[in-house]
C-alpha cells in the first residue's frame, strides 16, 4: 500500500476535473479525496496498491474532460492515512500552487441538444450548462471556482438539479457548479427602453419578433450587454448608426450556425473550426458575393465579423428571427466600457435601443467578445476577451519580484506576473476614458487579490509615453502601495510580447519588425515603423520608416490629408507646388476649410518639430491619396479600408524595395513610394493599394535580410497593430522565404496594444530574474 499527494495546475477547476478524479479512483478501488484549492489548482490524496496508483496516474493524463488542461502535475509520496472511500471534499481557500482561472466556455453540443429537445426538462432553457461549458470567469467573485463564489449562488439547486449534482454517474453534471434549470435558475424578462415590463409568454420569442419588425434590442448576455438588430435592413442599420453616432465602424453579426454563416462569408475548414471552438470568437472572414447583409454593416471592408451563439439564450433568440442571424454588437456608448448591469443599460443604452431583454444573473466580470482574423493565412487575435481570458502565458524563467503592467492607451489591457506566469487581463479598451481607466484598476486589482500579489514589492511597468493615462494609474499605485516604477519603450515591449508568446529562448538575440500608429521614441519623436535587434535585456533601433513632419497630433490622425500634405511637401519643398498638386488630385475639398486650411497646414509643417516614422500615418496618407478613406472615425479605419481595397489587386511593375541608409540605420523610403504612386495614378486603385502595401512589406523584409546576413538568426518576430495587414506580411514573407528566414506573429495574444502588457512585464527580465 502506498499514498500519493497530487497537486494539479492548468485549467482544472470548473471543467469536470474533480468528477473525473472521483470516477477514476472509484473504478480502481482507490481511497482518499480530491478538492479545489484557492489558487485555482486541484489537490488529490490517493492511496491503494502501487499498481492501481500507477494506473490512475496513467489514465488521468489520457482521460481529461474536453476543455481541461494539465500544465503541471506534482506527485509526492506521503503516508497512508487509511481512508475508507474516495470523496470530493469542500474546497480550501488556501493556495498550494497557483493555477489558471477557467475562462467562459461556449455552449456544448450536448447542452444545446437538451435545449432543443421538447422531451427534455431543460427544453428552451436559456442558461443551460454543464461541466464542459458555460460561464466561468464572468460570474466569479473569487477563487476557488465553487458555486458559492459565483453569482450562481443566488440560485439554490432544485431537487432534480441537486440529484444530478450528487450523481457520480452523471458525467456532465456531477459536481457541476454552474448548473440550473427552468425551475431554479435565472429568468429572462422583456422591458421597454423606459423600464416598463412587457408581459408576454416567452420574452425571447417576443424579442425575435421585435427584431423582425425593425426594432433594436439591448440583450444582456454572458459577459455584458449586446445590441441586436436586423442586419439585412439598410434603414435599421442606418438608424442604429445614427443612434450610436457610429458612422463607419463595423458591427459584428451572430449567425445561428455555420450553415447560416456560410451564406454571409466564405468559410474554410479552419474558419469553421474556430467559429465552433469553445472560445467562439468573432472571426473576420471574406464577404460572400451576394450576401444578404446590408452594405452599411461593415462599409468599405472586404470582411465580415461573424460569430456563432455561445449561450442557449443567443441561440434561441436567433432561431426566433426570420434571418437566423443578427447584428450583435457591444452594448456601450462610444469609448465607454460595455454595460454589465441593468442600471448601466437603462441609463446609458436607452437612447440606442427600443427594448431590453434582461436576466437576473449578476455579471461579475465584464468580458467582451474576442475577435480574431487570418493574416496571410495565420490566425491572429485582435481582441482577447471571452473564451481566452484569463489563461496565462508561461515564461522560461522566473520573476524574483511580482510585476504589474499597465498597458498602453488605446485598445489596451493590463497584466500581472509572478513566478513564471503572466496573467493578461481581459480586453479593457481606451483608457483615456475615465470609466475605462477605472475598469483597468478594477481588473488589475481582481487579479492582484486572486494571486496574492504584494504590490509594495512589485515592479510597476508603464509605457515611456509621458502623457499616457495608464501612467496616471501606475503613479497612483505607487503613492498608495509603494513598489518601483519602470518605463519601457513602446515598440520594444511589442517585440518582447511576441518573443514571450512564442516561447523563444531569452538568451537569444532577436530581430523584430514593429508596425503601429503611435509610440513614444527614445529621441522624442513619434515612432511606429521600426526594425530592432534586441534581447530580453535591451535593444538597438537599426531601421525604421522614413521620418516625416507631423503637423499636429490629434487632427492629423483624424484627418490624414494633413499628413499626406507633409509627404508632398517633403517631395516638392514648395508651398505653391504642393497646393497645385493637391488641387490637381482633386483633394482640396477634403480639407474641411478648403484652401485656407492647406496654407495653415503647410505653415505648421514648416514650424513643427514633431517627426514620425509611423506605419499608420503612412498607410492613412496613401488611403487619402487613392481616395479610399478621408477621415478616421475608428481606430485604424483608413489603413483597414486600404487593405480591403488592395486585397483584390495585383503587383505593378516598379513597386519593389525602397530602402536607404541614414545615420547608420536602414530607412524605408516612404516618400519614394508616394512618388511611385503619383507616377501611376492612372492605374487601377486596387492594384496601387496592393502594390504600395506589398512594397512596404518587401522593403521591411529587405532590411531584415541585411541584418540577418552573417548572423545565426534565421527568424524575425512581428508586433504592433499594423502587422495584422495580410498584404504587408505577404510582401515581407515572400522576400524572406527566398533566404529561409522565418516570420513569426504572436499566436495567443494580440500583436496590438491589447497584448503589450506582456512585453512590459518581460522588460524587467534583466534585473528581475
Amino acid at each position: 500500500m502506498k499514498a500519493y499527494k497530487l497537486v494539479v495546475t492548468g485549467i482544472v477547476q470548473g471543467v469536470g476535473f474533480r468528477p473525473l478524479i472521483f470516477r477514476l479512483a472509484s473504478n480502481l478501488g482507490l481511497k482518499g479525496y480530491v478538492r479545489n484549492v484557492g489558487g485555482s489548482e486541484v489537490e488529490i490524496h490517493i492511496e491503494g496498491y502501487e499498481k492501481s496508483l500507477n494506473e490512475f496516474i496513467r489514465v488521468l493524463k489520457e482521460s481529461l474532460p474536453p476543455i481541461a488542461r494539465i500544465e503541471e502535475l506534482s506527485i509526492y509520496e506521503v503516508g497512508v492515512v487509511g481512508f475508507k472511500d474516495f470523496k470530493i471534499l469542500p474546497s480550501s481557500p488556501e493556495a498550494i500552487k497557483y493555477s489558471m482561472i477557467p475562462p467562459d466556455i461556449g455552449i456544448c453540443d450536448d447542452c444545446l441538444k437538451e435545449v432543443l429537445d421538447s422531451r427534455d426538462r431543460r427544453y428552451r432553457y436559456p442558461f443551460n450548462s454543464c461541466v464542459w461549458c458555460g460561464p466561468r470567469f464572468s460570474m466569479m467573485y473569487r477563487t476557488p471556482y465553487d458555486r458559492v463564489n459565483t453569482s450562481m449562488n443566488d440560485f439554490p439547486l432544485c431537487n432534480d438539479c441537486l440529484s444530478e449534482y450528487e450523481d457520480p454517474n452523471n458525467i456532465r453534471r456531477f459536481h457541476a457548479q454552474g448548473i440550473s434549470c427552468l425551475r431554479c435558475g435565472p429568468k429572462v424578462s422583456l422591458y421597454t427602453s423606459t423600464g416598463e415590463l412587457v408581459v408576454c409568454e416567452d420574452p425571447i420569442v417576443e424579442v425575435g419578433k421585435l427584431i423582425n419588425e425593425g426594432y433594436i434590442v439591448g440583450v444582456k448576455g454572458l459577459g455584458g450587454y449586446h445590441i441586436a438588430a436586423l442586419a439585412t435592413d439598410d434603414d435599421v442599420v442606418i438608424k442604429l448608426r445614427l443612434r450610436k453616432n457610429r458612422p463607419q465602424k463595423p458591427f459584428a453579426i451572430m449567425a445561428l450556425n455555420e450553415f447560416i454563416a456560410s451564406k454571409l462569408c466564405y468559410l474554410s475548414d479552419e474558419a469553421v473550426k474556430i467559429l465552433k471552438s469553445p472560445e467562439r470568437p468573432i472571426v473576420l472572414l471574406p464577404k460572400r458575393d451576394g450576401s444578404p447583409v446590408s452594405k452599411y454593416v461593415s462599409p468599405g471592408l472586404d470582411v465580415e465579423g461573424v460569430f456563432l451563439p455561445y449561450t442557449a439564450l443567443h441561440y434561441l433568440l436567433l432561431d426566433a428571427t426570420k434571418d437566423r442571424f443578427s447584428i450583435m454588437t457591444s452594448g456601450n456608448p462610444g469609448g465607454k466600457p460595455m454595460c454589465i448591469d441593468d442600471e448601466c443599460a437603462f441609463k446609458l443604452l436607452k437612447d440606442y435601443v427600443d427594448y431590453f431583454l434582461i436576466h437576473n444573473r449578476v455579471i461579475v466580470n465584464r468580458v467582451d467578445d474576442s475577435v480574431v482574423r487570418f493574416t496571410n493565412g495565420k490566425l491572429v487575435i485582435l481582441r482577447r476577451g471571452r473564451g481566452y481570458t484569463p489563461q496565462w502565458i508561461r515564461t522560461k524563467f522566473k520573476f524574483k519580484r511580482p510585476v504589474i503592467a499597465f498597458g498602453a492607451e488605446l485598445q489596451s489591457a493590463g497584466a500581472i506576473a509572478f513566478d513564471d506566469k503572466i496573467v493578461l487581463t481581459q480586453y479593457i479598451g481606451d483608457v483615456d476614458d475615465y470609466d475605462v481607466l477605472n475598469d483597468l484598476d478594477k481588473y488589475l486589482s481582481w487579479f492582484i487579490r486572486t494571486y496574492n500579489i504584494d504590490v509594495s514589492n512589485a515592479y510597476l511597468v508603464i509605457d515611456k509615453h509621458p502623457n499616457y493615462t495608464s501612467r496616471v494609474l501606475a503613479e497612483d499605485y505607487l503613492r498608495r502601495y509603494g513598489g518601483d516604477l519602470i518605463e519601457v519603450q513602446h515598440h520594444y515591449a511589442h517585440a518582447l510580447t511576441t518573443t514571450t508568446d512564442l516561447g523563444l529562448d531569452p538568451n537569444d538575440d532577436f530581430i523584430a519588425v514593429v508596425l503601429d500608429g503611435v509610440g513614444y521614441g527614445d529621441d522624442g519623436n513619434v515612432w511606429g515603423g521600426e526594425v530592432i535587434r534586441g534581447d530580453y535585456v535591451g535593444y538597438m533601433r537599426l531601421g525604421h520608416l522614413e521620418y516625416i513632419v507631423l503637423p499636429d497630433s490629434d487632427y492629423s490622425i483624424r484627418f490624414p490629408i494633413r499628413v499626406l500634405t507633409s509627404f508632398l511637401y517633403k517631395i516638392l519643398r514648395d508651398d505653391e507646388e504642393v497646393i497645385k498638386l493637391i488641387s490637381k488630385l482633386g483633394l482640396i475639398e477634403v480639407f474641411r476649410y478648403g484652401i485656407d486650411e492647406v496654407y495653415i497646414v503647410l505653415k505648421r509643417i514648416r514650424e513643427s518639430k514633431i517627426l514620425t516614422s509611423s506605419t499608420g500615418r503612412f498607410l492613412d496618407s496613401v488611403s487619402v491619396l487613392l481616395k479610399v478613406c478621408f477621415e478616421r472615425t475608428y481606430e485604424g479605419e483608413p489603413a483597414i479600408k486600404l487593405e480591403a481595397i488592395g486585397s483584390r489587386g495585383k503587383l505593378l511593375d516598379g513597386f519593389e524595395e525602397f530602402v536607404g541608409v541614414s545615420d547608420d540605420r536602414y530607412i524605408v523610403l516612404t516618400t519614394k513610394i508616394i512618388e511611385k504612386i503619383l507616377e501611376n495614378l492612372d492605374r487601377d486603385v486596387s492594384d496601387l493599394a496592393f502594390s504600395t502595401q506589398y512594397s512596404l512589406g518587401r522593403s521591411l523584409g529587405e532590411i531584415v535580410r541585411r541584418l540577418v546576413y552573417g548572423t545565426r538568426t534565421n527568424y524575425v518576430v512581428l508586433g504592433g497593430g499594423a502587422v495584422v495587414n495580410s498584404i504587408i506580411v505577404k510582401g515581407l514573407e515572400d522576400l524572406l522565404n527566398n533566404y529561409d528566414i522565418k516570420v513569426y506573429l504572436p499566436r495567443r495574444v494580440p500583436p496590438n496594444d491589447g497584448g503589450i502588457a506582456i512585453g512590459q512585464v518581460v522588460s524587467t527580465y534583466g534585473f528581475n530574474t
